[in-house]
């Protein structure tokens, strides 16, 4: 066969994308379990992180987690828990979840927790939006069912030293104590500049600095993704009281 020919280069080219192409499918195949394992550990690290845990050393993130994380639950808008199990929080796809617009029929995850000092949390999942993706993150609130024992958020393409600082220790300390009620109402945690006063009425955490549209997009998914644990929140205020 003429090598010069238009034939045999398209040919060539043709086997040679077949073959690059058979040999990435493989190559991915072989790392899909790994790869899936990484995503899944990472999740459980950030809840992790709400709790104010990190897996010791010697010890995996997975075995930390089934050790700190004592149930997981799916609760109704009318804070009915409607399921309870290892996995019925953890496999809730939050992307996907929170564009369901049924409300009313929706089943919200939420991750019972028992942190260092033998005290129980609830972790709730939220996902919004930043100024260049998607933005997640957890937040965990004290047995108290108002007050927050702490938070972890994370980005896909934040700026570097701007929003991307949501995922910073600096950042998520200050949620720590803030309360979620103000005279027996929901009120979300809302993120205003620095020196100046909220809107809704509750309590206020100072923006980063420069990163104005992320800081505001983390104070509109807490809003957004906890106001439907209202009333869940307000049985363990009730239980509480008891």
């Amino acid at each position: 066969m003429n090598k010069n020919s238009n034939i045999y280069q398209i040919s060539y080219a043709s086997i040679l994308v077949i073959a690059v192409g058979a040999i990435l499918a493989l190559v991915y195949m072989a790392l899909k379990d790994r790869q899936d394992m990484n995503i899944a550990d990472d999740t459980r690290k950030q809840i992790l992180s709400s709790i104010r845990v990190q897996a010791p050393e010697g010890v995996t993130i997975e075995d930390t987690f089934n050790k700190y994380i004592t149930d997981e639950l799916r609760v109704d808008i009318q804070g009915n828990i409607t399921e309870k199990g290892k996995g019925v929080a953890f496999g809730v796809d939050m992307k996907n979840f929170v564009k369901e617009k049924d409300a009313t029929n929706k089943k919200y995850p939420v991750f019972v927790a028992k942190a260092n000092d033998g005290t129980v949390k609830y972790v709730f999942p939220m996902y919004g939006a930043g100024l260049w993706g998607p933005i997640w993150g957890y937040v965990s609130v004290n047995d108290d069912g108002k007050t927050i024992y702490g938070a972890n958020f994370s980005h896909q393409g934040e700026t570097p030293g701007l929003g991307a600082r949501i995922s910073e220790a600096d950042f998520q300390n200050k949620f720590q104590g803030k309360t979620l009620y103000n005279n027996n109402e929901f009120k979300s945690i809302e993120i205003v500049k620095k020196g100046q006063k909220g809107t809704t009425g509750g309590e206020c955490i100072d923006a980063i600095s420069g990163a104005t549209i992320t800081s505001r997009g983390v104070s509109s998914m807490m809003q957004d993704c906890l106001t439907p644990y209202d009333a869940f929140l307000k049985k363990l205020q009730s239980e509480t009281a008891k």
